[in-house]
């Protein structure tokens, strides 16, 4: 199993990180021992600014290369939400110096995944609604249409470069609204108005 992400997939996001935006997809990867297990998020040693993304996710369920945007709809076949937790300092440093940043994305415990629910239980898979709480705040509320590069295009481009396979995951990217976790905080995620994680911050 191969989980891609995409950053800066949502303008507004872009400019609070004082990021251009992309004229490609912006793609890095994850682990497998980065998935979360369990409900609790404990906080590394590492980093002294640790921010949640939270983030639509799709699976792929079937071997694709090459794959035509207009067939990409055939590659995926559930979707749910979650966080791409970013060590935000480890991050800065390493963008400072001009080297790679998995230290800051791609750690043990760093991808928080939901249940997956068939997209065709969404109500309309081309809007897709999805929204954080911190602290029974919300923080984050973002749409699918509002992707820069919407599924589509991310599956036939990453197909370009990467043999794409079942149960391969793609983080499709985080609207504005990012920000920092402390212990004891609680992060919970919805999916089209439906609770669909909480994790608490250890």
């Amino acid at each position: 199993m191969k989980i891609f992400c995409v950053g800066r997939n949502y303008s507004e996001h872009a400019k609070e990180l004082n990021n251009a935006l992309p004229e490609a997809p912006v793609i890095f990867m994850k682990p497998p021992t980065a998935l979360l297990k369990g409900k609790d998020f404990y906080m590394p040693d590492f980093s002294t600014d640790m921010h949640y993304e939270c983030e639509l996710v799709y699976r792929i369920c079937k071997n694709g290369k090459h794959i035509e945007p207009h067939f990409a709809s055939k590659y995926i076949d559930a979707i749910t939400v979650g966080i791409d937790f970013t060590a935000r300092d480890v991050q800065s440093n390493q963008k400072k110096k001009g080297l790679p940043w998995e230290i800051a994305k791609a750690f043990d415990n760093s991808a928080v995944i939901a249940d997956f629910i068939a997209l065709g239980d969404v109500g309309n898979p081309e809007s897709i609604n999805f929204s954080m709480e911190k602290n029974g705040v919300e923080v984050q509320n973002g749409k699918s249409i509002d992707m820069i590069y919407p599924i589509n295009e991310v599956i036939s481009y990453l197909s370009k470069y990467f043999t794409l396979q079942q149960g391969d995951l793609i983080f499709t990217g985080t609207p504005s609204g990012v920000g920092p976790v402390a212990v004891g905080d609680v992060l919970t995620g919805y999916l089209e108005g439906t609770k669909r994680f909480e994790i608490n911050i250890k």
